[in-house]
């Protein structure tokens, strides 16, 4: 099994210990589920920097990243640097985070906050509006095309933006559909977790322009981002970078800053 399979088969059995923990109708009952939702794609189409910032503690590729944050200061300082949005990882085993984050992160700041999660059920979607995102993440590699259309259809009943990523010409083949806000493209290999921006510039072309193109992991340079502009990605999700320094939102102001400069 890879990484990827791992967490996956972790995850299922999470969401079966949590469907019995919690019921749906608990979480549709929750003060936050019919508030109304800020849209990430919106903001990326008019912003000049693009920049989602993400809370990561750990990833499967970096054993620890940081851990001496606390969520509250990453989310007002990345709010007060101008980024467009705010991924917020909420999965324990691999990623050290939690749907506390996202509460946290929520009651914070008002940017746009995407559960970054291994979505696999639509319970996960109903977490995700319940403890205050307006985003979700599909992850093609670990969906079927059904999946794909039910999870995303249901998403949008629920007023939340649409992120579906892919790593390859076969994964965005099947993805493409009327129910996503917006195309990531990682850089990532999950099998093999090299990084290359070139994959970002090989699916460009093959992305509708009704969606906003973001690119994912491998940009922690000023240079990367000038380099993907051309080929029209308008986000660009930045995690590690910002998160293994000691204050998130300097960094992020500063990166900001250098972009618009």
């Amino acid at each position: 099994m890879n990484i990827l399979d791992k967490i996956v088969f972790d995850k299922r059995k999470e969401v079966e210990l949590r469907k019995a923990l919690i019921p749906k109708s608990q979480l549709e009952a929750s003060v936050l589920f019919n508030r109304p939702t800020h849209s990430l794609s919106k903001a990326l189409r008019t912003s000049s920097s693009g920049i989602i910032a993400e809370h990561k503690r750990r990833s499967p590729s970096k054993a620890e990243i940081n851990y001496n944050l606390n969520v509250q200061d990453v989310a007002v300082g990345y709010e007060n640097a101008g980024v467009c949005g705010m991924s917020v990882l909420t999965d324990g085993k691999y990623f050290g985070g939690s749907l506390d984050d996202l509460l946290i992160a929520r009651s914070s700041c008002q940017l746009p906050l995407l559960r970054k999660e291994f979505i696999i059920d639509e319970y996960q979607i109903l977490e995700a509006k319940a403890y205050g995102a307006d985003v979700i993440l599909l992850i093609a590699a670990i969906l079927t095309r059904d999946d794909i259309k039910s999870l995303s259809e249901f998403a949008k009943s629920l007023q939340l933006d649409v992120l579906l990523e892919v790593h390859n010409e076969e994964e965005l083949h099947k993805s493409i559909m009327p129910s996503l806000d917006m195309l990531g493209v990682n850089n990532r290999d999950l099998k093999t977790f090299n990084v290359s921006l070139e994959t970002s510039k090989l699916l460009s072309n093959l992305i509708p322009d009704e969606f906003v193109k973001v690119s994912e992991s491998g940009i922690s340079s000023i240079e990367a981002i000038k380099e993907l502009q051309p080929f029209g990605y308008k986000g660009f999700l930045i995690g590690e970078n910002f998160m293994k320094t000691d204050n998130p939102g300097k960094s992020a102001t500063q990166f900001i800053n250098n972009i618009n400069s």
